[in-house]
């Protein structure tokens, strides 16, 4: 059994790393900046859980002491947590090589190095610095996540029209299934490369509008299905196709079996 520190461990992701990390025995340490109480959704039974900031280095030494991987599913979307993304991630490295770490496996993108749009950019950063780790890194990148498109279908049947990207198409992944692939590196023995790139899409490349139309079934709601143009990076990012692999597909939920389970939770 291994000692795993997810940082991030209590974002959507991360906390999927850890609920399956404990499921199969392994020791899981959580960096947060906030630790949540033992009542949070956000808390699992069998972590330790440890508070730290990567935009400041602290806590985080006490977070990484012991641990055999870091397993980095933090985010930062918006304002200082963008900016200082990966410098945050180097002051991670920082700790852990020095903790004695073996490995570091970090969340990012598909493609993101090949998009303008700023936190893509920030993504594509964060991942150079892994890249200059004296650790043995594995960057997995993952297609957009499901819960993105329910996101952006939501926002506007509130308004009563469901938006459609012109020109997009998505291999969208459930957050389950990109977890499931970090814990796989994150356990791997240690290989012959010393620095990987992994990309792991979903199972099915769909039209945005077979999936709007999906969604408007499995949720009942009301709408009008229409196609906007979608102008700037992300929009020449999705035109591309830089968001789909077809030929690495790794995820099992489909879009449907996941808004059905996502509903039967609610």
């Amino acid at each position: 059994m291994a000692v795993l520190c997810v940082a991030g461990g209590t974002g959507q992701v991360g906390s999927e790393v850890v609920r399956l990390a404990l499921q199969d025995g392994h020791t899981v340490k959580v960096l947060s900046r906030h630790v949540p109480n033992s009542t949070s959704g956000k808390h699992h039974d069998g972590a330790s859980y440890f508070e730290g900031d990567v935009t400041t280095g602290k806590g985080l030494a006490a977070a990484v002491e012991g641990a055999d991987v870091v397993v980095d599913c933090l985010e930062g979307q918006f304002g200082k947590a963008k900016r200082h993304f990966a410098d945050g991630g180097a002051r991670l490295l920082t700790a852990a090589r020095s903790a004695g770490v073996g490995k570091a496996v970090v969340l990012s993108i598909i493609n993101c190095d090949k998009s303008r749009n700023s936190y893509y950019v920030s993504k594509a950063g964060k991942e150079r610095v892994y890249a200059l780790s004296d650790l043995e890194t594995v960057v997995v990148r993952a297609t957009q996540f499901h819960s993105l498109l329910d996101m952006v279908f939501g926002a506007g049947a509130r308004a009563g029209l469901i938006p459609v990207f012109r020109g997009a198409r998505f291999q969208s992944i459930s957050m389950t299934d990109a977890a499931r692939a970090l814990l796989e590196e994150a356990l791997a023995p240690i290989g012959s490369e010393r620095h990987r790139i992994r990309t792991v899409g979903g199972p099915e490349v769909l039209g945005m509008r077979d999936m709007a139309l999906s969604w408007k079934a499995a949720t009942g709601t009301k709408g009008a299905v229409v196609e906007v143009p979608l102008p700037g990076p992300m929009g020449r990012y999705l035109r591309s196709g830089l968001n789909v692999a077809p030929g690495q597909r790794y995820g099992t939920e489909t879009f449907v079996s996941w808004l059905e389970k996502s509903r039967k939770t609610l």
